[in-house]
């Protein structure tokens, strides 16, 4: 396998797992497990609204923009391990935990390979 399709399949891989991301953050935050407030969608924006600025560079496949995002994705990390630590959000938390591994994975080894390709050591 050809570093490119490597590259091809990583990025596919990863704007899956970014918008099963963004879904899980909706359904989550609107409908399964609203905050108790009188606004759940603030939260909502809290958690979307930094993913949300990374598409542009995530859709277009730049490689820096993947690995900017990777460092993002860590905060995001931290806040699904402790989701999957408390009861009533345990499930949704260990799903997010799952989706976060796969979208940082596959998002770095985009960027590796991707930056790789663009300087030209095919």
């Amino acid at each position: 396998m050809t570093l490119a399709q490597k590259a091809n399949i990583s990025h596919k891989i990863t704007i899956i797992a970014y918008i099963s991301l963004l879904l899980l953050f909706t359904l989550w935050y609107l409908w399964l497990a609203p905050a108790k407030s009188d606004h759940p969608w603030v939260i909502w924006l809290v958690h979307v609204l930094p993913l949300l600025a990374f598409s542009p560079k995530i859709f277009r496949g730049h490689a820096r923009g993947h690995a900017w995002f990777c460092f993002i994705l860590l905060f995001y990390f931290l806040g699904s391990v402790l989701a999957t630590l408390m009861p009533l959000t345990r499930w949704l938390g260990l799903i997010e935990s799952i989706l976060l591994c796969i979208l940082f994975t596959s998002s770095m080894m985009f960027a590796r390979w991707q930056s790789q390709i663009d300087r030209g050591l095919v």
